[in-house]
């Protein structure tokens, strides 16, 4: 089907009802056996060979009994029609932990799951028409503001409803899974899927996402007695997720600050005195370029010598994700690798109130290159 027509001429202006009609639909790996095309695409050469050698590492992290897989999210994924291909990656037990931007996790998935939608629209398209009728853009899509704010709200709800103290994201949004539990009128979420099969989804900067507000809100309403998100403990349970495995891979869908957390753990780890080794497997997905040295296009070769990216099962794929992730992840799904994995139940690991201890007490030396 076509994008909505443009309404943007000199004659007439839009109503938010004229604007908010064809809803982005979530495509469905399961649905589309891409084996033969992605093998087809690795004979070729630039980012087609790139691309089927990634799907082939995942394939490998899969079929690996002792990785332990974490998912990095960056960029609007949810909103662009990716949702089913993150929830069916959880469902079935092919991703043990997640790391992402709040705006992913909070604006795009929690609030699909409230009941709201993303919408087709008009690159072309007045976006101050667009302030107006209090609808937002991202790139070709739509999201009604007004939705928006009650998903602000609803944050501020889970936040009032919990212990004043601090909390790691993980722990609050295992709270947002909770709620859509007991809601029930949720059957597909990122959110609810990672709560029920125990998989910790962790927001690093989780107040820059529409959660944000509500916890403003209620922080402003509270001065003396409220909830905190704690950027440190954080690091730390992801980091005890690393410790808790023999080896580790990242599947990394943009980059940014999901992407550096996740590889820091080996890092963070070492620092702590657990000889945890460089992640195993990493395949990147992205657009950006290394030139800037910025770390959203760093290379993973050059995240080895920071002693974060092992080298031999590393492959970076510079495209876009809407068109790279489905046929990745499709391929992995359809090859069956995830039908004989171990689940690894980290959020109990990260509930054990029982400290971790070095494998070597006293430890002072840090890995060669390791930051």
């Amino acid at each position: 089907m076509l994008s909505p027509k443009r309404t943007n001429n000199h004659n007439m202006t839009p109503k938010k009802s004229d604007l908010l009609v064809e809803v982005v639909e979530h495509i469905d790996i399961k649905k589309h056996n891409v084996v033969p095309l992605v093998d087809a695409l690795g004979k070729m050469a630039f980012s087609a060979r790139d691309l089927g050698r990634a799907a082939q590492i995942y394939d490998q992290m899969l079929g690996d009994k002792d990785c332990a897989i974490i998912l990095c999210l960056a960029g609007s994924l949810v909103s662009a029609g990716l949702k089913q291909v993150l929830v069916d990656l959880v469902q079935n037990n092919m991703v043990d932990a997640i790391v992402s931007t709040g705006a992913i996790i909070v604006d795009q998935d929690f609030f699909e799951a409230l009941g709201y939608k993303h919408y087709k629209g008009d690159i072309f398209m007045s976006d101050d028409t667009l302030r107006q009728l209090h609808i937002d853009r991202i790139y070709d899509t739509y999201i009604d503001e007004e939705e928006l704010r009650i998903c602000d709200a609803t944050t501020g709800e889970i936040a009032d409803s919990l212990q004043p103290r601090p909390h790691s994201s993980r722990e609050f949004i295992r709270e947002m899974g909770r709620y859509l539990q007991k809601r029930g009128k949720t059957t597909n979420s990122l959110v609810l899927s990672a709560f029920e099969k125990k998989v910790p989804i962790f927001c690093p900067a989780f107040s820059d996402c529409s959660a944000g507000f509500g916890l403003i809100a209620h922080q402003w309403k509270r001065p003396e007695q409220h909830l905190s998100i704690d950027s440190a403990k954080d690091f730390l349970e992801l980091t005890k997720c690393r410790i808790a495995s023999k080896q580790s891979g990242l599947l990394m869908i943009g980059g940014g600050v999901p992407k550096n957390f996740a590889q820091d753990t080996v890092v963070a780890g070492d620092y702590l005195g657990f000889d945890v080794g460089m992640h195993k497997y990493a395949v990147q997905i992205t657009v950006a370029d290394d030139r800037d040295g910025a770390l959203s296009g760093s290379t993973l070769k050059e995240a080895n010598s920071w002693g974060k990216v092992d080298l031999g099962a590393e492959q970076m794929v510079y495209a876009e994700a809407t068109v790279a992730l489905p046929l990745l992840a499709g391929y992995a799904y359809h090859k069956g690798s995830w039908k004989n994995r171990a689940a690894r139940n980290f959020t109990k690991v990260l509930d054990d109130p029982q400290p971790m201890k070095p494998q070597a007490e006293g430890k002072e030396e840090i890995l060669v290159g390791a930051r």
